[in-house]
């Protein structure tokens, strides 16, 4: 577990660690990605299908992280997926937290997740996409994390082979805890750009490496003792924090949109 937790431990990338591990635990489980990329869907969260998502439950990822993973923190209700952090004691860890990710890898395509997030110092709402070691490739990631002690903000950033690129905290109007936020990256071979509620933020081209390997889609919710200079010095809530996720589509490169505000759309 060390091995995977060295990737990328610094002032950003335990979202990476977690995902690493994240996919070792459910590799281990019989949850390993499928070799094939996943195909075009749309996912309004009537129900969490278990032949796309697995839930993580049982484990933590180290001492950078507080909580347990969780499926009782993991709940679909109302056509909506929401995840949760609160101080209920599980295994080795006095917070219990939720994440989920695909079984299936994606490639070069349009991401789009539609999202309200809680507020809360020392907490990661992150939703993102990650390939690694456990999986015998190397680390790519691509991501959208808000630290909820700023939610008028989201950071978004890229690992290529272990190494950070592309990192930049953009706007998010309104905030990202009043309502909800339609958060985009449209990944090619040689650009690689973020939308929020269908703006473009950033853009990554050949100045920098891309992230070339298929990789998985997660939503996590999580804290920290001991990241606070990244992500706020830790203090307990005192209540359940939500993270709410109300629609994830991906479209391959191509292919039409699914749905009218879609940033994909905006490319044909």
């Amino acid at each position: 577990m060390e091995a995977v937790k060295s990737l990328s431990i610094g002032r950003r990338g335990a979202g990476a660690a977690c995902a690493a591990l994240a996919g070792m635990l459910a590799a281990t489980s019989g949850a390993q990605a499928q070799d094939a990329t996943g195909k075009s869907f749309v996912d309004n969260f009537d129900s969490l299908s278990g032949s796309r998502w697995f839930v993580s439950d049982g484990w933590n990822n180290g001492k950078h992280q507080n909580c347990t993973w969780s499926k009782s923190q993991v709940k679909v209700s109302g056509g909506m997926l929401n995840l949760s952090f609160e101080k209920k004691p599980y295994k080795e860890r006095q917070y219990s937290c939720g994440e989920v990710q695909t079984r299936e890898r994606f490639s070069y395509g349009v991401y789009e997740a539609r999202v309200k997030t809680d507020t809360g110092s020392g907490l990661n709402a992150a939703f993102f996409t990650y390939i690694g070691p456990v999986d015998k490739q190397p680390h790519d990631e691509i991501d959208f994390e808000v630290l909820t002690k700023d939610p008028s903000k989201v950071q978004v950033n890229t690992y290529v082979g272990g190494k950070p690129y592309n990192e930049k905290l953009v706007d998010v109007p309104g905030g990202a805890d009043k309502g909800f936020h339609d958060y985009a990256f449209v990944w090619e071979k040689e650009r690689l750009r973020w939308y929020v509620d269908g703006q473009l933020v950033h853009e990554a081209t050949g100045a920098t490496p891309l992230p070339s390997n298929a990789q998985k889609i997660f939503f996590s919710l999580w804290g920290s003792d001991t990241l606070g200079e990244w992500m706020g010095p830790f203090t307990d809530p005192g209540r359940v924090v939500t993270m709410s996720v109300d629609r994830l589509a991906f479209t391959a490169l191509g292919e039409p949109c699914q749905f009218e505000e879609s940033v994909a759309c905006k490319l044909q």
